[in-house]
């Protein structure tokens, strides 16, 4: 069933309301479930014919989108892990910086953990300390959420474990983040302080047409198009169909001997050329006084993915004097 869901607040008021998107217009959502999440929405049993019926019923209140202010789908995830599935990225990440590839990266898919209390939504501006603009980084990401419990998942079935889609903008402060996995433990301070979901949670159904049918074992992929500019200059493009380990195979990973509930959110690490961080070390190849390039206060990120939608973001510095190590 089609479905594009969002978390929004209306003028004059800070609720945080759920809503089912139809062209220009958000149903609520609220007004036949009650006040709670969409995290606590996609628990509900048989929760999408629910939603249509009452959706069908035209009982529910409307707001037009260009009136809302789109929050994150899913503010408060009750996890987030991210994921390392490009291989593009990796590669030339390392070659960039004079080092064999790991040939570990073929065995498994690796993820790490980072802030589940630090999302932010689609329009949001995201303030970042002093020390975070030494090597401020975006990177254009892929996120799922999980919509059920489960442990132990095989790749095959992971798909009726995915809730929907979402764009993700994994922002890292790189300075902080070389330091740090120097100690071989992260990253950590250099990935915690801001993260971007959004603007829509996309449902499986939704992005069908995309899909390209995963071998046994392989897991599903699907064929959108994935973009990012810095101030309206194109950047980054790369597709989700060259994710070397798809999302089956991530949580088949990620639910060895744990278990996944419903609102944990999962990304799909760093698409080729997804960040300034690799565009960097490619440019100084060929030209050894290529200048680095990195956010800076002002700059406005803006990513869309095919299915998905966009999401835009103005970096915003906040004027402390506090200063880390």
């Amino acid at each position: 069933m089609y479905m594009i869901l969002s978390t929004y607040k209306i003028p004059n008021s800070n609720q945080e309301l759920i809503g089912l998107l139809d062209k220009d217009i958000i149903i609520n959502l609220n007004t036949a479930f009650g006040n709670i999440s969409l995290i606590e929405l996609i628990q509900i049993s048989e929760w999408k014919d629910k939603v249509l019926k009452e959706v069908g019923g035209g009982k529910l209140a409307k707001h037009k989108l260009d009136e809302v202010s789109l929050l994150s789908p899913i503010p408060k995830p009750n996890s987030f892990r991210d994921a390392y599935a490009f291989k593009q990225h990796v590669e030339t990440s390392r070659r960039n910086r004079g080092v064999d590839m790991i040939k570990e990266f073929d065995q498994f898919p690796v993820f790490y953990f980072s802030n589940h209390n630090s999302i932010h939504g689609p329009n949001e501006d995201v303030v970042c300390m002093p020390s975070h603009f030494n090597k401020l980084d975006y990177e254009l990401e892929i996120a799922i959420l999980i919509g059920k419990k489960g442990s132990n998942i095989l790749a095959n079935d992971a798909d009726e474990y995915i809730a929907g889609y979402m764009i993700l903008n994994d922002i890292s402060a790189r300075d902080l983040q070389i330091k740090e996995m120097k100690l071989n433990l992260g990253p950590a301070k250099g990935k915690d302080f801001a993260s971007v979901l959004g603007p829509f949670l996309v449902t499986p159904d939704e992005i069908l047409e995309n899909l390209i049918k995963g071998k046994e074992n392989k897991g599903n992929r699907y064929n959108l198009k994935m973009s990012c500019s810095v101030n309206g200059e194109l950047l980054s493009e790369g597709n989700s169909k060259d994710m070397n380990w798809t999302f089956g195979q991530i949580i088949e990973r990620a639910s060895y001997g744990v278990t996944l509930y419903p609102g944990d959110v999962i990304g799909s690490g760093t698409v080729g050329t997804g960040c300034f961080l690799e565009l960097n070390g490619t440019q100084k190849l060929t030209n050894p006084n290529y200048k680095e390039r990195w956010l800076k206060e002002g700059d406005l990120v803006e990513m869309e993915i095919d299915g998905l939608g966009k999401i835009s973001n103005k970096i915003i510095a906040n004027n402390s004097n506090y200063s880390t190590i």
